[in-house]
């Protein structure tokens, strides 16, 4: 396959593994303390992950200053992200706050611009502005329609944002593996940390079965965003990234029978287009 096909095809591997962990998460409906859950799941991720990385061969630690700098800085926002989205997912429909990470490619656009000087036209610009509008369309800032845990769903917007941009500056030689294990490993160390004030609670058939199978998916989708930011040309692969809202909208109504409403739908749509447009305008000058 071409880089640009294996570059897609992992970016649907991961949609596909982030939304079903979020998924199985939502389906805990906050029975366990946010940082109890994440420990565990922590535990097991960080199991699979070096038992896969024996099996693979695939990680070491001969990384240099700079490149640990970027894993530090990434796994940061990955603890950021974690926090706030989890907290959003568990409090808001699935398919609302996953359209509100949507804007994604839009802020990874501005932060290109903004911290690596890539260039960004009128064009782009305008389409980016015009993508923030249909975000507010989604999460509708106002005395009526606006939820504090769409806020936190914007922050992890931003953490996102910190961790993809680190990962393009990431140097070609530094493992997948290797920066999927200290994200994993620094979730589940702050989480440690700050459990430390929260009661457990016991965990029964059903909650243990979620957070393992969470576990699994969690792994498949910080490898694959590893991975796809690392392969093929990003103004093609990154489009792909809206198949996460389709398995967002179809699991969402199935499991937890929620359809978001016109409005957020509207939104979405917004959102997607002009991302889709800015990507596709990004690919026409890197051919020009």
């Amino acid at each position: 396959m071409s880089p640009n096909t294996t570059g897609a095809l992992l970016m649907m591997a991961s949609m596909a593994s982030f939304t079903f962990n979020d998924a199985l998460i939502k389906l805990t409906n906050g029975d366990v303390p946010l940082t109890q859950l994440l420990v565990l799941r922590g535990v097991l991720s960080v199991v699979l992950i070096l038992a896969l990385a024996r099996w693979l061969g695939t990680i070491h630690f001969r990384i240099s200053g700079r490149d640990w700098g970027l894993i530090a800085l990434r796994s940061i926002a990955e603890v950021g992200a974690a926090y706030f989205f989890i907290t959003a997912l568990l409090n808001m429909p699935l398919a609302n706050v996953t359209a509100v990470l949507q804007v994604l490619p839009l802020t990874v656009a501005v932060g290109a611009a903004l911290f690596f000087r890539e260039p960004l036209g009128w064009r782009r610009m305008s389409a980016i502005l015009l993508g923030f509008m249909g975000m507010l369309l989604i999460v509708r800032p106002g005395p009526e329609g606006f939820s504090i845990y769409a806020g936190y769903a914007l922050v992890a917007v931003a953490c996102v944002t910190v961790r993809d941009l680190s990962t393009r500056r990431l140097s070609p030689g530094v493992p997948s593996m290797t920066v999927t294990l200290v994200a994993a490993v620094t979730v589940m160390i702050c989480a440690g940390a700050a459990s430390v004030t929260t009661e457990w609670v016991p965990i029964d058939t059903r909650l243990a079965a979620l957070i393992g199978g969470a576990s699994v998916f969690i792994i498949g989708g910080y490898f694959f965003s590893v991975q796809v930011m690392r392969v093929g040309e990003i103004s093609f692969i990154a489009p792909f990234r809206y198949t996460g809202l389709i398995w967002a909208l179809v699991l969402g109504w199935v499991v937890f029978d929620d359809w978001p409403s016109s409005v957020t739908l509207l939104g979405a749509a917004i959102v997607v287009a002009t991302g889709l447009f800015t990507l596709y305008r990004e690919r026409r000058l890197s051919q020009a």
